[in-house]
């Protein structure tokens, strides 16, 4: 599976940017997909992942209530909508696959795109 996410850029604060990752290689509709974004000089940290079948989806605090993982099987996409940005978001953002239903830690996720670069100025 070969993943590509696009959809970065720079906006201010508060306002809104939305992800997309798209697949190629094989279909995303049997894989839980994620989310993480790596902060300058930090770590990579997870953001959200999705079921496979979009029912189920889980978030990191701090970005609950203002991101939003979906995903559409038939166009093989998954997006993350991000609302309400702020400057702490300014990160380069990762989408991944797991074989496994959902999952939370990048050690379950076995494909990984090349990543996007979101810039949230203040």
């Amino acid at each position: 599976v070969q993943l590509q996410a696009s959809g970065g850029g720079l906006v201010q604060a508060g306002g809104s940017l939305r992800l997309s990752c798209t697949a190629s290689g094989r279909t995303l509709s049997t894989y839980g997909m994620g989310w993480f974004r790596q902060p300058p000089g930090k770590e990579r940290e997870f953001v959200a992942a999705i079921r496979w079948y979009g029912d189920t989806t889980y978030y990191a605090d701090s970005v609950k209530g203002r991101f939003t993982i979906s995903r559409d099987n038939t166009k093989n996409t998954v997006y993350l909508q991000m609302n309400s940005l702020k400057p702490e978001d300014t990160a380069v953002y990762y989408c991944a696959a797991t074989v496994n239903l959902l999952a939370i830690h990048s050690p379950e996720y076995n494909y990984w795109g090349q990543g996007t670069l979101v810039t949230v100025s203040s």
